[in-house]
């Protein structure tokens, strides 16, 4: 078999293998190549905001009937609610069957420097009307200057019903709009040329930073979250996809590219644009597509959720912090609220987990340190998991809506080849 060098999969790939090389045989130089894979997630991150901003007031402007618009996100968020309720259920039933922390030598905790993330997570407050109030911007152009996601949303779903309501004289602002959006995707297709040589910089940073050693003494929990969020999406996912009529697994390999750039880069936003353009080629309509898949990428962090509730209970057990079932119920309820403000970059499931567990002092805080040294490897799992859980969701609120065209090529990326659902 013919192997194409030109096809972003396989460069990928190759990459991630020349970083593990790097890593591994030049740890010191593999550390310093961090930088490569922090350059293209802030390429990514430059544009993803106005992406949002965009889409989403395309998927709602050209519904025109305000109806439709609140039929569908009312969906969506309900359906996003139920999953994510899901995933941090199974989190918690899986960590406590296989205790991870048992045993562990918390003195271990002292190597590790997490003031950073306590710092951050004491400035970003995650309470209830804190919360609320985080996702009104103070100023618009300040919100989509610094990328946070939630205000942005919350301006662009304003700005779309408005457009909605002006009828055929808001059609103008649409077309403007869709003009912008082809052109930042230009600029995504620009961009993920340099995505193998970010995947390889990011991988060599990894195993040259931590060494391939380092692994083994956090395995156990790291193979728990990667068993949950295999459970997760083959049963779980796999049961939703099969109700709507379609195969989880030829779905996943549909999207085998953005999984791989995930992968490499462990922010399932650098993947954002291009999931966008392949779900409309897979047959979901654009104005569903514009607003779930936005929604999704703030409300529905599954693979997040998961890492949230076994990392939270991990540093309970190392700690032997024993935690009756209504101290889990309520850890569950405070992850339910925090895991809904965890954005999908590198690291941000991180911050949340120190924001989550100062809002619940039961658990010591500094037992964070203890998964600095893997946290790369859990933000890879959990970003590939919000990537296909944020992918079905569009999908059965497409078919939902009946606005699920299978067949129709709407974009062309690279090397993506439009694939009909009767395939799937």
């Amino acid at each position: 078999m013919k192997i194409n060098f030109r096809n972003l999969t396989v460069q990928v790939l190759i990459g991630i293998l020349i970083g593990i090389t790097i890593g591994f045989l030049f740890p010191k130089f593999g550390a310093e190549l961090k930088v490569l894979a922090d350059i293209f997630i802030k390429l990514i991150k430059m544009v993803i905001a106005p992406i949002i901003f965009f889409t989403v007031v395309i998927g709602i402007g050209s519904m025109g009937d305000l109806k439709k618009v609140g039929r569908i996100g009312g969906k969506a968020l309900l359906y996003f609610e139920i999953i994510s309720t899901f995933a941090l259920a199974i989190g918690l039933v899986i960590v406590n069957i296989v205790k991870p922390g048992s045993g562990f030598n918390t003195s271990a905790a002292k190597g590790g420097d997490i003031s950073t993330f306590t710092q951050q997570a004491n400035e970003s407050s995650h309470g209830a009307i804190e919360f609320i109030l985080g996702i009104i911007p103070d100023n618009v152009v300040g919100a989509l200057a610094k990328g946070e996601l939630l205000p942005v949303l919350f301006f662009a779903v304003l700005f779309g019903i408005a457009t909605a309501s002006l009828g055929s004289k808001g059609k103008p602002i649409i077309s403007l709009f869709e003009t912008f959006v082809e052109a930042f995707f230009k600029v995504v297709n620009i961009i993920m040329k340099f995505s193998p040589i970010a995947a390889s910089g990011a991988m060599a940073f990894t195993i040259g930073n931590f060494g391939i050693g380092s692994l083994f003494s956090l395995g156990k929990l790291m193979g728990s979250v990667y068993a949950t969020m295999f459970v997760f999406i083959v049963f779980i996912l796999g049961a939703v996809a099969k109700i709507y009529g379609f195969n989880i697994l030829k779905f996943i390999a549909y999207i085998k590219e953005e999984i791989l750039l995930v992968l490499g880069t462990s922010s399932s936003e650098s993947a954002l644009p291009r999931m966008m353009e392949r779900l409309e080629n897979y047959g979901c309509s654009k104005s569903v597509v514009g607003l779930v898949v936005p929604t999704g990428y703030s409300f529905n962090l599954d693979g997040t959720a998961i890492y949230l509730s076994m990392a939270a209970l991990f540093i309970a057990q190392a700690y032997n912090v024993d935690l009756t079932i209504w101290h889990q119920i309520t850890l569950m309820g405070i992850l339910m609220l925090t895991s809904k403000g965890a954005a999908g970059v590198t690291g941000s499931g991180f911050i949340t987990l120190a924001a989550t567990l100062s809002a619940f002092p039961t658990i010591p805080v500094e037992g964070i340190a203890l998964l600095l040294g893997v946290d790369r490897f859990m933000s890879e799992a959990r970003a590939i998991t919000n990537l296909i859980g944020n992918g079905v969701a569009t999908v059965v609120v497409s078919k939902m809506e009946n606005e699920f065209h299978p067949g129709k090529t709407i974009h062309q990326i690279g090397s993506v080849v439009p694939m009909k659902a009767e395939e799937a």
